[in-house]
């Protein structure tokens, strides 16, 4: 089984002890290939550009969108929410960029639905452009955003699901690790039907108590 690496140097970004709020909004987790951060409000024109482009592919994956998901002035308040958001620990709604093209979004990581307490968990989800599959990208990012999250978010449990036609995402998420823990029937409403899932999650092993 694969292991998060917790070890290593901090990513770019990560808030030292009593930083500031603009400090610890600039999250930046650099890997050899991406560069997986935060988008800035004028960002949100390529943020709606990697939508529009990947429109059709993604429908197979995603909620059904409302049309105003497609608008730019949805994107720039969007984008202004998830820094609230991060600020509030509540998501960290993150977006890939290749090092080589730092202004162009492939893909993207979220973390949402932060439950802290005695549950310390979240739940992830991610998408990539057609142009940027195939070339261990996305497995590449999503490692390092997974120990991210472990080492500096301090959640003890990662939670994924996948519908099980798609192969390609179970199969990256075991090779991240994972342990398939259920099947849930009708669980998220695709394309316009309910989709059954699989279950998967990840465990910090490392984690300790704040």
């Amino acid at each position: 089984m694969s292991r998060i690496r917790l070890d290593g140097p901090r990513p770019v970004g990560t808030p030292p002890p009593g930083d500031t709020e603009e400090h610890r909004a600039s999250v930046q987790i650099r890997t050899a290939r991406t560069m997986v951060r935060l988008a800035e409000v004028d960002e949100a024109p390529g943020v709606l550009r990697y939508y529009l482009e990947n429109r059709e592919r993604l429908r197979a994956f995603d909620p059904e969108r409302p049309p105003f998901f497609y608008e730019e002035s949805f994107w720039r308040g969007q984008l202004q929410q998830n820094q609230r958001d991060h600020l509030a620990d509540r998501s960290l709604r993150l977006f890939i960029f290749r090092s080589t093209d730092p202004d162009r979004i492939i893909g993207n990581i979220s973390f949402s639905n932060f439950v802290r307490g005695v549950g310390q968990y979240c739940t992830l989800g991610y998408s990539l452009g057609g142009d940027a599959e195939g070339q261990g990208l996305m497995g590449e990012s999503l490692r390092a955003a997974l120990a991210f999250a472990f080492r500096d978010l301090g959640f003890h449990r990662v939670e994924a699901s996948y519908m099980p036609h798609n192969l390609r995402s179970g199969k990256l998420l075991r090779r991240l690790g994972f342990s398939v823990e259920g099947y849930s029937r009708d669980y998220v409403r695709i394309a316009g039907r309910w989709e059954d899932h699989v279950r998967t999650a990840l465990i910090n092993p490392d984690w300790r108590d704040a």
